[in-house]
């Protein structure tokens, strides 16, 4: 088999794979219609645990990430994206979209993801555009400032950085929030998307676009994730600062704020067993989200015809509150 035909092979058992296990089935080429959203997995659900990071893969029911139903229509033709945890959850669903929209994508991903990086890198290049993957741990200073340079160097510049990847781990009180659990949640979720927009600044000129992903979170923290609701805030904070201080140079900075999302960071140690369960059960709409009903915002986030926008917040909540 030639090194053309596996890759094939591999994008089509990754869009087969998705179009089996995701609910509802749409068909490939159209957007998920009201009547088809409705059809998305209620709780309950099964428990289930996997080592962090987690590996979407693996889920039962698996996400649906828009392998099948995303269609673009060049509203990010010839841009260059870096997306960070784009091999599962909301960043894979925004890396598709991404693609499908004219972009070329850069994903990182911790190594233990490679097997999710492979899917996406596949159906980005099914796509017709360039995707470059660079594993590395965002806890390192040194690594996110050479994330950004690899990033723009292989992808011909730097249009948008999509801070996406996030650590959540439950705890059920604040006694049991290690230091080492504190300064990881925090260098990953805090740190690394503010080394990695410095470093984005650099090279970025008039009409770049940094997005942050934030959470209900930020305004309605859950007492068991406590440190990463914390995080979630301080992106909000971030987001609205930096929106202000680029605004001169031409670079807008928005943020999205998911609800509850069905992704691998919920059954890596996000959600306690029973959470799982229930998990977006409280919900108005009565149940998660899916990544790919999410993807749409972070085109909308990016796209140049919004260009008035910056410092806002985009929410996608199912139904709930919304932070400002």
């Amino acid at each position: 088999m030639t090194e053309t035909d596996r890759r094939t092979f591999v994008a089509g058992a990754a869009l087969a794979g998705v179009a089996a296990s995701a609910a509802p089935a749409v068909a490939q080429g159209t957007k998920p219609t009201t009547a088809a959203a409705a059809a998305y997995p209620k709780p309950p659900f099964p428990v289930q645990r996997q080592p962090w990071p987690g590996l979407a893969s693996k889920m039962n029911p698996r996400p649906d990430h828009g392998e099948q139903s995303y269609k673009g229509s060049g509203r990010l033709a010839g841009k260059k994206a870096l997306i960070t945890g784009g091999d599962s959850g909301i960043g894979r669903a925004a890396a598709i979209a991404y693609a499908r929209e004219g972009a070329d994508v850069a994903i990182n991903y911790l190594p233990a993801e490679e097997p999710d990086a492979r899917e996406v890198v596949e159906l980005i290049r099914a796509a017709g555009r360039k995707a470059v993957a660079i594993p590395g741990d965002l806890r390192n200073e040194g690594f996110c400032r050479q994330l950004v340079q690899q990033a723009a160097a292989q992808l011909g510049g730097l249009d948008i950085l999509v801070n996406n990847a996030a650590r959540q781990q439950t705890r059920p009180d604040i006694a049991s929030i290690s230091s080492q659990d504190f300064d990881d949640t925090m260098k990953t979720n805090v740190y690394a998307p503010f080394w990695l927009t410095k470093a984005a600044v650099e090279r970025m000129g008039a009409g770049g676009v940094i997005i942050n992903t934030s959470s209900e979170q930020a305004s309605d923290p859950s007492p068991d994730i406590v440190d990463y609701a914390l995080t979630r805030a301080a992106v909000l904070n971030f987001t609205k600062a930096m929106a202000k201080q680029l605004a001169a140079k031409g670079i807008r900075v928005n943020a999205v704020a998911p609800g509850p999302f069905w992704t691998p960071l919920q059954v890596s140690g996000g959600a306690t067993p029973e959470k799982q369960q229930t998990f977006g059960k409280s919900s108005p709409l009565g149940r998660p989200g899916q990544p790919a009903e999410i993807a749409g915002l972070y085109v909308s986030a990016a796209d140049p015809s919004n260009s008035f926008s910056t410092g806002q917040i985009f929410g996608a909540t199912g139904g709930g509150g919304q932070p400002a």
